[in-house]
């Protein structure tokens, strides 16, 4: 069965053979966010009813995995996004996650150390933060941000954070490599309500930046990271602003930030973008 990561995308229209760069959706958060929040937490509901009782296993697997529900200035709905563990009271994540254009979000709900969005797990309300002072809401350019929570977050074995890039990583492209994405929701283009929702990952080739952009034109920068969708593979409809970690000596190293998909479908083969960690490295430790 394919696995493919669950998160909830930031859009781009695309054409059959090549997304097309120019058209881009008004909101993330109406167009996409908010749908797949309700979907994610319907989903949920109905497998955390057949469970109730039992025992939900726990998320050992991935422990630096944030979950955001989002409230929404002039909205009424949830939205959702993801994010990664970087200490005791930061969270990465996107800062489309923040504002896409449209909707800005009032607050953010970081749930940790469940394998549900909306059930479940340690829930912490982030009371600050910071936005990449060049993020672009149009081009997607440094799509990046940082949550402070209020209280620092006692560590469990559900419950750890990832590590940065250091060294010579920081000059690595990893164009080749092998990565894990991870996220909570949708794992592939049909879903139903009897479809197990808890948090997956997905394993993901680096590719160059040059085949990335065939896809994706000029919104494509240096300080992305592409990874390949050959074979219906990639990130989808869960969790924006998630994490993509390669292993170094069985130890995570936090090096993408999810970014954005093509909208027509997460198993049609499009590149999955993500911004590079590397690149903002001094702006991340300024906020630690």
């Amino acid at each position: 069965m394919k696995v493919i990561l669950l998160l909830l995308f930031l859009s781009i229209y695309t054409q059959v053979h090549h997304a097309n760069t120019e058209e881009y959706l008004e909101s993330w958060h109406e167009s996409v966010g908010i749908k797949n929040a309700k979907k994610i937490k319907e989903y949920e509901d109905i497998l955390y009813q057949r469970i109730v009782g039992g025992a939900i296993a726990p998320l050992n697997a991935h422990p630096y995995l944030v979950g955001l529900l989002i409230d929404l200035w002039g909205s009424p709905s949830l939205s959702a996004c993801g994010g990664s563990l970087l200490t005791s009271n930061r969270i990465l994540t996107a800062a489309h996650c923040w504002y896409d254009g449209r909707f800005q979000a009032m607050r953010f709900t970081a749930v940790l150390g469940s394998p549900f969005l909306f059930h479940g797990g340690l829930r912490i309300t982030p009371d600050r933060i910071s936005v990449h002072s060049q993020y672009n809401s149009r081009t997607f350019a440094n799509d990046i941000a940082m949550l402070f929570t209020p209280i620092r977050i006692a560590y469990t074995h559900n419950i750890q954070p990832i590590s940065l890039p250091h060294g010579e990583m920081l000059n690595e492209s990893f164009e080749g490599e092998w990565t894990l994405a991870s996220g909570y929701g949708r794992y592939s283009d049909i879903i139903n309500p009897s479809t197990n929702t808890m948090a997956r990952h997905v394993s993901l080739k680096v590719i160059p930046l040059a085949h990335c952009r065939v896809f994706y034109g000029n919104i494509v920068l240096d300080s992305n990271i592409c990874t390949n969708g050959y074979g219906g593979v990639g990130i989808c409809q869960g969790d924006s602003g998630g994490p993509l970690i390669v292993n170094r000596g069985g130890q995570p190293i936090l090096i993408g930030v999810s970014s954005f998909v093509a909208l027509d479908g997460c198993e049609l083969g499009f590149p999955s973008a993500f911004a590079r960690v590397s690149t903002y490295i001094n702006w991340i430790r300024q906020l630690l």
